[in-house]
């Protein structure tokens, strides 16, 4: 049984598809526990005691807490190694799997974060460091999304002809290109990519359960 922590509208939403693609059934072989962020409850004695961290997602498994969400989906692949969501077989293929999830936690994630939580970089004070940033996220993130597009997503899935867990992660975050002002029309094969995530069942049921 695995309990995750999360919170509506962020990476957590990659696990949660993973569970289910994984053949886990929330109730049995999983368990979600929100975390409001209106409430800060990111920052409270409780949830830091599981996420020193203090964001979302945590997972909590027989053997620990695990953070960062690569680390979480390439647990959940192998450990069901039955629904083949990595090339568990092949070392080259595994790293270059871990490599594109790494990219999207390292670098595009990071992007997008400018917009909406430049304090974690500059004193909240310094205001015009803030919008600064904030005035570079379309260029910062488009560009992280030009080097998927060009370069890293094999298609039609990102690893190729099989789906795999880097794909529930790139759906997740290709929600918010448009947010973060990244205009469609430059990346055909990753907003493609997402319309056909958002069409798989697994993926309808773990939208409905993160807006539960």
């Amino acid at each position: 049984m695995f309990t995750l922590y999360y919170a509506p509208d962020t990476c957590a939403l990659a696990t949660m598809i993973a569970f289910k693609d994984a053949g886990l059934a929330a109730g049995d072989g999983y368990a979600l526990r929100r975390v409001d962020f209106k409430r800060l409850e990111q920052r409270s004695p409780e949830y830091l005691a599981v996420n020193p961290k203090g964001r979302v997602p945590a997972l909590v498994t027989p053997r620990g807490i695990l953070t960062e969400t690569p680390a979480m989906l390439a647990f959940l692949a192998q450990s069901f190694p039955q629904a083949n969501l990595a090339p568990l077989d092949d070392p080259f293929a595994f790293a270059d799997l871990q490599a594109f999830n790494s990219f999207l936690c390292s670098s595009l994630h990071i992007a997008h974060a400018h917009r909406m939580r430049a304090h974690r970089w500059v004193d909240e004070a310094n205001t015009a460091a803030i919008k600064a940033m904030q005035d570079k996220v379309p260029d910062s993130v488009g560009a992280c999304y030009d080097l998927i597009e060009t370069g890293m997503l094999k298609g039609p899935w990102v690893m190729g002809e099989t789906y795999t867990i880097a794909d529930p992660y790139l759906f997740t975050i290709a929600q918010w290109l448009e947010q973060d002002g990244v205009d469609p029309a430059r990346i055909p094969r990753i907003v493609d990519h997402r319309a056909r995530m958002a069409a798989r069942a697994n993926v309808k049921a773990a939208l409905a359960e993160e807006n539960a």
